[in-house]
């Protein structure tokens, strides 16, 4: 990856009630929850202390599902910004997970347990059925194409998915292994000069 990248700190959307019951968002719309209110403010409340006044020079951009613009509108007002002075960039919507969307593991085990048996063998790889569905080496493909016309310092608010792809893109760290790391609701990743850091609020 070009080590010319400007600074990029990228949040992930807080919890919704999907995330606590395990299930599939991918492209669905689905609102956050009063914790996952919580963390976005939090994390407006971090990205003031790590960049302050400099903000006016950040391009603010999200992806276009609900959950992540509710995100970035409470993460402005907690940087004291004007909620929707940012913009949109569908190559930020999470990896599409087709028929799978809204349903839990448990329930797809019962269903298209050969499925599950497939994505756990190669996650990185795996594509579910239906419509536009995507693998995350799909999904890394868009990402890295965003990646490529970042020319300001930025601050974006995406998915998990998304940012599992940046670990692959940027650090190379290999697919199998990106498609399996945590991705926090509540810290902010912190990408400058080839590395990633994970940021959070000092104790």
């Amino acid at each position: 990856m070009d080590d010319t990248l400007p600074p990029v700190y990228v949040v992930r959307h807080g919890v919704t009630d999907w995330n606590i019951e395990g299930r599939f968002q991918g492209a669905r719309n689905v609102p956050l929850n009063a914790t996952g209110q919580r963390q976005a403010a939090d994390n407006g409340r971090l990205l003031k202390s790590l960049i302050g006044e400099q903000a006016e020079n950040y391009d603010f951009v999200s992806s276009p599902l609900s959950r992540t613009r509710e995100t970035m509108e409470l993460l402005r007002g907690a940087m004291d910004l004007e909620p929707n002075g940012y913009r949109t960039d569908r190559r930020l919507i999470e990896v599409c997970f087709g028929d799978w969307e809204g349903q839990t593991y448990d329930e797809l085990a019962e269903t298209v347990p050969d499925h599950i048996e497939e994505r756990l063998r190669d996650k990185w790889n795996f594509q579910p059925r239906g419509e536009n569905a995507e693998s995350y080496e799909i999904l890394s493909w868009r990402v890295a194409a965003w990646l490529n016309d970042v020319t300001a310092p930025t601050v974006c608010v995406t998915h998990g998915g998304v940012i599992r792809t940046l670990f692959h893109i940027v650090a190379g760290t290999p697919g199998s292994e990106a498609a399996d790391l945590p991705v926090p609701h509540d810290r902010v990743l912190k990408i400058d000069d080839g590395t990633l850091n994970w940021m959070e609020i000092s104790a």
